[in-house]
């Protein structure tokens, strides 16, 4: 009709669902904030490692993120006298005095001069800490545990004391525990006190 008003009234489409009592309601309340409350990053962390990827004499490297601290320019590198060959030097990290390794020696890789590329990956747990040489960072990626095969056959002794795994890419992914811990790399030489 012509200039007639009509008004119409929405109405909610009628329930067909049954009321929760209130301990039916307070059961999916609990399961929800449960489901909710669940950490996703640990389940993901259980099934995959998150490495950085960086060059060593051409040949692909990992290291899980967990033991590096950061990753840092090779700038600044003060020479150390009287160390073995695979200790470069030392270099200060913001007010932190570190030394730097090559670990090219111990995994007997050819050498190449240090370039504006070269990075210093800073590994640390709590009881050591110090940077390894790496001459290019390619990234961090994500490495599904499964995919993690045993020590390749062409691998010497010393890169087999540090090797976590390899992947079907030929990334072989370093045991930063093992890297850390290996009293190997620690250079404790004392000077004699001679007696007077």
């Amino acid at each position: 009709m012509p200039g007639s008003r009509h008004r119409f009234r929405l109405r909610a489409a009628p329930r067909e669902e049954r009321q929760l009592s209130p301990e039916e309601q307070r059961r999916i309340l609990r399961e929800r904030a449960l489901a909710l409350a669940r950490e996703p990053e640990r389940e993901e962390a259980a099934a995959g490692l998150e490495v950085v990827e960086f060059l060593l004499a051409y040949e692909r490297y990992g290291i899980e993120s967990s033991y590096i601290r950061e990753v840092y320019p090779l700038k600044d590198l003060t020479p150390l006298p009287c160390t073995p060959p695979f200790v470069l030097g030392i270099m200060n990290v913001r007010g932190k005095i570190l030394s730097v390794i090559d670990i090219r020696k111990f995994f007997d890789l050819p050498q190449k001069g240090l370039t504006d590329l070269n990075r210093v990956i800073i590994v640390h747990d709590d009881f050591m800490e110090f940077g390894i040489l790496a001459d290019a960072i390619l990234g961090v990626r994500l490495i599904p545990v499964r995919e993690l095969q045993p020590s390749l056959p062409t691998l010497t002794e010393v890169r087999a004391d540090y090797l976590k795994g390899v992947t079907e890419e030929r990334l072989v992914v370093l045991d930063g525990g093992a890297i850390l811990s290996d009293r190997r790399i620690v250079v404790h030489d004392e000077a004699a006190g001679g007696a007077g």
